[in-house]
């Protein structure tokens, strides 16, 4: 008989359950989560053996949404889940973030962390719910960890900080942050708000982390009555230290004396000569000690980069801790495109372009919530070239999660599909990156949008954070570098506007980061940020007043719900002979409101659509006057089309001044008329009149 172990806890108003030792016994660790009806499966299985000559710990986090968890069926013709969609992707990156620092250094094991949505409940968030499992999943296992590790979401609703808001409320915030930690610091933040203040969001995180440490306990609970004993990690090769040393005294003071006022380039070239004499020197074939004289240089390379830049507060390239690399912003240079530019911050090159599109160029994101349209998305592409390697070009995690955070950066600056009727597709294609390019792609994007004559509330800005910490001091270090974010301990990015902050994304590699250091990054971040609107502000500080040539034209008109019908006709066919005739697309945006969207590639052909629709559904005044045609001839007179699909008479005793004996000796069909509206009886019935009789 299985012995199942659980735990319970009511946090934020909503309980949460965590259960082990009945599902996926054969998993280094598993939990299921309970939470209203989220029920999520946590597994964490690792490898027997570690990875042989690498550096870095490989943990993977997968997340395998399951469609009938929400009581759906796969589309598609296999009917069976396929890939993992975006928003799965990036929620496999959120869980990552936080616990990847938190697996002991040393440790080269496979680890595999999945998360299986088992039932899906659309009204409560399971972003932070998958953290605490996927966290639980390891703390009950074998596997080495430090953890656990919780997360909690924090809304901003009627000025009020909310913890844990539910889907409802979260429609209602200017604030949606998710923060992942330990009981004593932060390890992960990833927002989006409606340019709220340094302190809100300050006060938001703190609060989170309140939540956190609740969540710390549930799992902590579960783990003190059924955890297994830990994994032990190989120890050093005793040689390693001797190693160490020797190499530091080799290195001496060459890294502290060559470090700094170089580019990217040159820095990598003496760093890689620095590392091929060391290897030279001390690797002997006979003890087989590459692999220790490797590892050696590497920590002692990072080591000394660290204390050249904590001790004399200059950095790799000569600026001051607080400075920000030259900038340069252009805007128009594709003559093709709706809205382009390109920003230039160091070694660091964004091309922003925006196209404006109609309502069939939405996007249908489906997934386990019900699907929804998209009219505002933004891609961001990372070529092999942009830092100078041979490579293949594709979308991976790092592409979604840097077009992600750029997206929610400008979302909330993005005009109402009621003022500004397009879809918008922002693309950044980074040319160049050392460092932050995805902050690099907010500027662009910012700059593209005022280009293409979006009215965007303000122009948004970012910039990336550092922060180097040893046991004695800090140093914060503005508009980080690739060397900085590397060898550094936080990799901080903030956006916003003048008025504040749009989207914050936080990641920390060790334990330690207070509430002072916090504060003062987002200040410095402040005064960062204004400096590079400032430069952006000189070459275009408020869109564009006309939109570009080659952009669609849209008019959204709402008309009389019970004329819609008639728009569409029989089977669709008036509102294809609109689409022929004008060369104009009409969408019947909501069929129930009569909102219609009419788009075309020009001017002319959206007026010719919009005049046909207006023709279909207006109501004729007595006294009104029409261009019409002749669409048929009678013995008593003609009856003509003077609006689209709607045809009056005019009587022969109203052609002409003179007596007509047979009407088609003056009309015949197909001829122009222009008319005036005599009457309208009881049965909508129009008799029309020639506004100049004619000659006989």
């Amino acid at each position: 008989m299985n012995q199942e172990f659980i735990s319970k806890q009511t946090i934020a108003g909503k309980e949460i359950t965590l259960k082990t030792g009945v599902m996926a016994k054969q998993a280094n660790g598993s939990v299921l989560l309970e939470c209203g009806n989220n029920v999520l499966l946590a597994t964490a299985t690792m490898s027997k053996e570690p990875k042989v000559g690498i550096d870095f710990f490989p943990l993977t986090v997968e997340i395998s949404e399951k469609m009938y968890a929400a009581g759906k069926i796969p589309g598609g013709f296999f009917k069976r889940e396929a890939r993992p969609s975006t928003d799965s992707t990036l929620l496999a990156r959120l869980i990552d973030r936080p616990l990847r620092p938190s697996f002991p250094k040393g440790l080269f094991n496979d680890v595999q962390i999945v998360i299986t949505t088992l039932s899906y409940d659309e009204s409560i968030p399971y972003d932070k719910l998958a953290i605490i499992a996927a966290s639980a999943a390891v703390s009950v296992s074998d596997i080495p960890f430090n953890g656990p590790v919780g997360a909690a979401t924090v809304g901003y609703i009627d000025n009020q900080l909310v913890v844990n808001p539910t889907v409802e409320e979260l429609e209602k915030s200017n604030l949606e942050i998710i923060v992942a930690g330990t009981k004593e610091a932060i390890l992960m933040v990833e927002s989006e708000s409606n340019e709220l203040s340094e302190e809100t969001i300050l006060e938001a995180i703190i609060l989170a982390h309140d939540s956190i440490k609740e969540s710390i306990a549930l799992q902590e609970n579960l783990a003190s009555q059924c955890a297994k004993e830990k994994r032990s990690i190989p120890s050093p090769d005793p040689q390693y230290e001797e190693i160490k040393a020797e190499v530091t005294s080799f290195l001496g003071n060459e890294i502290e004396e060559n470090l700094t006022g170089g580019n990217k380039e040159a820095i990598s070239d003496f760093l890689s000569d620095l590392e091929k004499r060391t290897l030279e020197k001390f690797i002997n074939p006979e003890s087989e000690n590459e692999g220790l004289v490797k590892a050696a240089f590497a920590e002692v390379k990072k080591k000394q980069i660290r204390n050249t830049i904590i001790q004399k507060k200059v950095r790799p390239d000569g600026r001051k801790t607080d400075e920000i690399r030259p900038i340069d912003c252009r805007v128009n240079l594709l003559p093709s495109v709706h809205g382009s530019a390109l920003f230039t911050r160091g070694e660091t090159q964004s091309l922003g372009v925006t196209t404006l599109g109609t309502g069939v160029d939405e996007q249908t994101i489906d997934g386990l919530a019900d699907s929804r349209k998209s009219t505002y998305f933004f891609h961001y592409n990372f070529p092999p070239f942009s830092v100078g390697e041979v490579g293949a070009l594709r979308t991976g995690r790092r592409e979604l999660g840097h077009g992600a955070l750029a997206e929610r950066a400008l979302k909330n600056v993005i005009p109402s599909d009621e003022a500004f009727p397009y879809t918008i597709r922002i693309v950044s294609e980074i040319l160049e990156s050392n460092g932050s390019s995805s902050m690099a792609s907010v500027c662009s994007g910012s700059l593209s949008l005022m280009s293409a004559g979006v009215p965007i509330k303000a122009a948004v800005a970012g910039i990336a954070m550092g922060l180097l910490l040893d046991e004695n001091d800090y140093t914060i270090l503005s508009d980080i570098q690739g060397l900085e974010d590397h060898y550094g301990d936080m990799d901080f990015k903030v956006a916003g506007t003048r008025k504040g902050i749009t989207a914050l994304q936080l990641d920390i590699k060790v334990a330690g980061l207070s509430k002072e250091i916090l504060e003062k990054a987002l200040a410095q971040a402040k005064d960062g940020r204004f400096h590079i609107l400032d430069i952006m502000d000189q070459t275009i500080s408020v869109p564009s007043t006309e939109l570009s040539p080659n952009a669609p034209k849209i008019h959204n008109m709402s008309i009389n719900p019970e004329k819609v019908g008639i728009v569409i006709g029989p089977g669709g066919k008036m509102i294809r002979k609109i689409e022929e005739e004008s060369g104009a697309t009409v969408v019947i945006s909501d069929g129930n409101s009569g909102q219609v969207n009419i788009s075309a590639k020009n001017q002319e052909k959206l007026d010719k659509a919009i005049k046909m629709i207006l023709g279909l559904t207006k109501e004729p005044e007595v006294g009104e006057v029409f261009e019409s045609k002749v669409v048929k001839i009678v013995t008593f007179g003609a009856f003509v089309e003077y609006l689209p699909g709607k045809e009056g008479l005019v009587h022969v005793s109203k052609l002409s001044n003179k007596r007509i004996e047979n009407v088609e000796d003056v009309l015949k069909a197909g001829d122009s008329l222009e008319v005036k509206v005599l009457s309208i009886d009881d049965q909508n019935r129009v008799s029309l009149a020639p506004t100049t009789p004619i000659e006989v």
